[in-house]
């Protein structure tokens, strides 16, 4: 079941400067590190870190600034971070902090080694979605054919690279994946019989039938 809270909601605990907001510990999340921090006008949001030192987890930190406004410091760097920005630091031995300059200011700091997350296999063929729509399924083929190094036997995966090879005119690539996307989930069959983007590939005798 899904687990909510607003951020609001979270104690503010005052520790190390800062008021920490436990997300990760109130929600039990076990993926990854997820924690919240908020601050007034002149406060520290974020305290002056690295994640090498005593007590840090060793992880690559992406901070959101999901309300007022703040002045992010890494390593020396000032970046100036109003609601919405994204400030991602990847290197663990870099030092970082932030400072709230509006009232109400709250970053969500997630948090995780890097290295450890496989990408879903739904965002190789988002990605490829823009080259699509933009007439050039040859590019959308080579950015989606990526993900085949994580996930070689995903059926869905197979399938739209079949749709991007076949829009482009290679037919060997489209039947080829589209008969290990049939092979892997025979309900590929019946989108291929509905799909447009096959009709070139159709009359092949090696079209999975």
């Amino acid at each position: 079941m899904a687990r909510v809270i607003r951020l609001d909601e979270l104690d503010a605990i005052r520790s190390a400067g800062v008021n920490w907001r436990p997300v990760r510990r109130t929600l039990g999340v076990t993926g990854f590190g997820i924690n919240a921090y908020s601050a007034e006008p002149g406060e520290q949001l974020i305290e002056e870190h690295d994640e090498v030192s005593g007590g840090a987890g060793a992880h690559e930190e992406l901070y959101v600034v999901v309300s007022g406004h703040a002045t992010f410091t890494v390593e020396g760097e000032e970046i100036d971070a109003p609601a919405g920005t994204l400030v991602f630091v990847p290197e663990t031995a870099a030092r970082r902090g932030a400072v709230a300059i509006a009232p109400g200011t709250t970053a969500l700091v997630i948090g995780g080694e890097s290295g450890t997350i496989t990408p879903s296999p739904w965002e190789y063929w988002f990605a490829a979605g823009a080259a699509v729509d933009a007439g050039a399924p040859a590019r959308a083929y080579e950015i989606a054919v990526a993900g085949l190094r994580d996930h070689p036997d995903h059926p869905t995966l197979r399938y739209n690279l079949a749709c991007y090879a076949s829009l482009a005119g290679d037919a060997d690539r489209a039947l080829e994946h589209l008969t290990r996307a049939v092979v892997a989930d025979p309900r590929m069959r019946d989108w291929a019989a509905r799909d447009a983007d096959l009709d070139a590939i159709r009359a092949d005798p090696r079209y999975p039938a």
